[in-house]
Formats: C-alpha cells, sequence, structure tokens
C-alpha cells in the first residue's frame, strides 16, 4: 500500500519557481569548505582491542572543522580511547550518498567491530524517494554486518535540514519534512538489525553549533556528536 502523499509533497508543485530559484541562489552563494586535515587512519589509546569505521558523507568527513582532531572522528577517537586501543579508518567523502558509501566500502578490505555513519543530506537533495533510500541503506548495513564484520553500528539520524541556517524558507521547510521522512524510513531499518541502533541527535538551538557555511557542524556540535556515538558504541 503506497504512503499517503504529505501537505509539502503537494505544495512542492505549486512552489517549484520559488524552490528552484532560492536552491539556485544557496549553491551560488554557498561557503565553500573544504574538508579538514589530518590523518584519516591511525590507532590510539589502551585497552581492549576496538576496529573503528567511519563512513559517510561530508559530515562524516569533518567538513567546518579546521582539522580531523575537531572533527567526528577526531573526538569520536578520543573518547573511545579512554577505555580502547583504537584502530579507526575514516571512509568519507563531500556530497556521498548511501549509494555512494555502498559503493566506496565494497572496495574495502578488513573487518572491523563497530561503525558509525553519518549519511541523508545528499540523499535528500538529490530527490532519493524514502524506498529507494531505506533500500539502499538495508545494502549498506547488510554489507557492514557481513563481510566487514561489524558488530555494532551506529546510524546518525539524518539531519533536520529545516534547522540549517544557510536555507531560506520555504526551500527549508520542503528539505526538512523530506530528510524526516527519510529518517523514519532509516529508524526502521536500523530496528530489523540487532547488531544497530540509530542516534537521533537532538541538538540545542544554538547557533555556535554551525560552521560558518550554515550547513555544516561546527567542531562544537561535532565534540556533542561523538560523545553521543561513543556511548551507545560503549552500550555494546
Amino acid at each position: 500500500m503506497a504512503a499517503p502523499i504529505s501537505v509539502d509533497q503537494i505544495l512542492r508543485v505549486p512552489l517549484l519557481p520559488v524552490l528552484a530559484a532560492q536552491a539556485v541562489s544557496v549553491r551560488r552563494n554557498a561557503q565553500q569548505l573544504p574538508e579538514p586535515s589530518g590523518p584519516r587512519e591511525g590507532r590510539e589509546g589502551r585497552g581492549p582491542r576496538l576496529r573503528l569505521l567511519i563512513a559517510g558523507d561530508s559530515s562524516a568527513a569533518g567538513v567546518g572543522a579546521g582539522t580531523q582532531q575537531q572533527a567526528l572522528s577526531g573526538f569520536l577517537v578520543a573518547r573511545l580511547a579512554r577505555h580502547y586501543s583504537v584502530e579507526w579508518r575514516l571512509e568519507a567523502a563531500t556530497g556521498h550518498t548511501t549509494q555512494d558509501t555502498i559503493d566506496r566500502l565494497g572496495k574495502l578490505e578488513g573487518t572491523f567491530d563497530a561503525a558509525v555513519t553519518a549519511l541523508g543530506v545528499n540523499d535528500v537533495t538529490r530527490a532519493v524517494t524514502q524506498q529507494k533510500f531505506t533500500a539502499r541503506q538495508a545494502r549498506l548495513l547488510d554489507h557492514l554486518t557481513g563481510k566487514l564484520g561489524v558488530r555494532r553500528v551506529v546510524v546518525t539520524a539524518v539531519p533536520q535540514m529545516d534547522r540549517f541556517p544557510a536555507l531560506p524558507q520555504p526551500l527549508a521547510w520542503v528539505l526538512g519534512r523530506q530528510a524526516a521522512r527519510l529518517d523514519q524510513g532509516l529508524q526502521q531499518v536500523a530496528d530489523a538489525f540487532p547488531q544497530v541502533r540509530h542516534l537521533p541527535l537532538e541538538l540545542p538551538d544554538d547557533p555556535a553549533l554551525a560552521a560558518p557555511d550554515g550547513y555544516h557542524p561546527s567542531p562544537k556540535a561535532y565534540r556533542l556528536w561523538a560523545e553521543a556515538a561513543a556511548d551507545l558504541l560503549r552500550q555494546a
């Protein structure tokens, strides 16, 4: 049975000229932040061995931070290294969708104990449907928990795009509603895998949590995200 059409999906047609103009303006005026410098793999800490994989899009890659130490990977590894000998690897790139990540990880050798993923924004902006998104996320989780041997996966919620400072209304509302739909599908997929936990990020309305481009997290946001992800991983 097909899902009912939401209000924002109905209004996209009459709003299309406005949405198209806003999308072009956002792309034209967006501040292009680079992926941060620093290592993308390494070993840190003492204790039981923990092989960690971080995968996803520009937020997983740390855009918005100056160095990887100030990004998700740096904060997450530092937090886990208090309890484990962490052998970590970052496989992420700006613009990556779920399908791009499946393709990238398909070439990856080795096995891991834990993984954190961050995906969804580029699926939203490329108009990937909820059905396709959930099917691709299921394939990604199959690969992680199968070939790559991951015993605990934390899937980060699709960001609340209606809260991105860089997006004007009504574009922010439309993208935010679609992001919420994809995240609902992501939660359902995560629930189907006993090794997977969905991580909702309920961050406060604090301007300091946004990077200068109004689109990516700041180092402060990355730290809060990493702490929440580490807590979920440690519960395993």
